[in-house]
């Protein structure tokens, strides 16, 4: 019998190029923290308490601080090695304490988008992610990202960034399309009646695909809507979740296409994916299926992102995200707390933001209490799809996954690494969550401007 798999759903700053040579007393190296491609020719020298000498040999002296020191200029722009020579010279001469260049400073990277101040996930200091920082370098330029999913909906906010996908939903049944595999990863809702799919009670249909999309990639800084975490990556939506779920094999499928793989009777994929976000899961074992086609997809230079589930019980228990060479992702909520529903235990790697609505009665994915939720892009359709776009709050691993499925797009569009070196800096430079885990946390909340610097 396959087994189905249901949605795991659930300010200005200061920014500064760098480089600082201490003088005669100082153990720093020149330009170790200098922009490769910036130029300088501005430099302030700090004078040793007590020294008589104020005269600098290969600058022109441009004026005093009211610190003390002096405002220097050189005749010529110089690049980061050029300056880190002048800067050496100059600690090296009678009275000098320490050289640094005279930086430009700008605001730091915000967006206009005029939902961002509700998305207290991606910058707030307690459970948010730290984003804004590492937005001021990285941006998700060139890479693709895979959500296998329920799909896509059509949205001003996402449209820019969505690349043709595909359908590998094989049961027309469980597509409502009318046919097997196509091209078309068109989400066609995954509503049902009371009786259907095991439960006792209706449900409208999630766009649950969307939602995910959204935080990984919505077009950002157009004054519309949200931002999204890689805003200049693009999403390959695969569809793998209808009604009441998806197939194992489907999914296996997916994952193998989307990373480049071939799969029979299926077109190659023109834009194989670095990450690949599996907002997804069931109970049970990993099976063969499953890790065969995890490790193919890592083979060919893919992480493989995986929602830990959202049963407050050990991850152990719950495939995929129970898989070897995978990023198992548990939640967090806006206080910096496991959240309650989230899965975890030793096989958890990282903790994103997930939301949580501060109500054990409401079950992840409820669109409740939007301040402590998710925010992200939705159709307003409760069962089919109409024309009307709209945002609305989340809860659940759902939503951690594609925290940390954004930020190595952002990692991958800065340097290339493998899946394991992915992995481990997520890990070393996450941070512990400032409230409280039982059962495991991994390494802890995942922070952007600290992966960022650290690449």
């Amino acid at each position: 019998m396959r087994k189905r798999y249901t949605a795991a759903l659930a300010t200005l700053g200061l920014t500064v190029a760098g480089l600082v040579v201490p003088g005669l007393t100082g153990t720093a190296s020149a330009g170790d923290s200098a922009a490769a491609g910036a130029a300088y020719d501005q430099f302030i020298v700090t004078f040793a308490d007590g020294a008589d000498t104020r005269e600098l040999k290969g600058v022109d002296l441009m004026r005093a601080t009211g610190t003390g020191s002096v405002v220097v200029k050189s005749a010529h722009k110089l690049n980061r090695s050029g300056a880190a020579a002048l800067m050496t010279e100059l600690g090296k001469q009678a009275g000098v304490y320490s050289v640094e260049p005279d930086l430009v400073m700008t605001k730091q990277f915000t967006p206009n988008d005029t939902r961002y101040l509700e998305q207290w996930d991606l910058f707030e200091p307690t459970g948010g992610m730290n984003a804004p920082t590492a937005w001021d370098t990285a941006d998700g330029a060139g890479v693709t990202v895979a959500v296998i999913d329920t799909g896509i909906t059509l949205h001003s906010d996402l449209n820019g960034n969505v690349l043709p996908g595909y359908d590998f939903i094989s049961d027309a049944a469980t597509a409502r399309d009318g046919n097997g595999r196509d091209p078309n990863p068109n989400d066609e809702g995954d509503w049902f009646l009371a009786g259907e799919c095991g439960s006792t009670t209706p449900s409208d249909s999630s766009w649950h695909g969307s939602h995910v999309a959204g935080t990984i990639a919505a077009v950002s800084n157009n004054t519309n809507g949200i931002a999204g975490i890689a805003r200049a990556a693009k999403i390959l939506p695969v569809r793998v979740l209808g009604k009441c779920g998806g197939f194992t094999s489907d999914i296996a499928d997916a994952i193998t296409w989307a990373s480049g793989g071939r799969v029979s009777r299926v077109p190659t994929n023109p834009n194989p994916a670095k990450v690949i976000n599996l907002s997804l899961g069931g109970s049970g074992a990993c099976g063969r299926t499953f890790q065969r086609a995890i490790d193919g997809a890592v083979s060919r230079g893919t992480t493989v992102v995986i929602a830990a589930g959202n049963s407050n019980a050990n991850v152990s228990g719950f495939s995929p995200a129970n898989c070897n060479n995978v990023v198992s992702v548990a939640s967090n909520d806006r206080q910096g707390n496991r959240a309650f529903y989230s899965n975890f235990g030793t096989l958890i790697d990282v903790t994103a933001p997930g939301g949580e609505v501060r109500n054990e009665t409401d079950p992840p994915g409820s669109r409740t209490k939007p301040q402590d939720g998710v925010l992200s892009t939705l159709n307003a359709g409760l069962t089919t799809q109409t024309t009307t776009e709209t945002y609305n709050t989340y809860m659940g691993t759902s939503m951690a996954a594609p925290h940390v499925a954004g930020l190595v797009a952002l990692m991958l569009g800065e340097v290339s690494l493998n899946p394991a070196s992915v992995e481990a800096a997520l890990k070393a430079h996450a941070r512990p969550l400032p409230g409280t885990c039982t059962g495991g946390c991994g390494a802890g909340i995942i922070d952007a401007a600290a992966t960022i610097a650290a690449l």
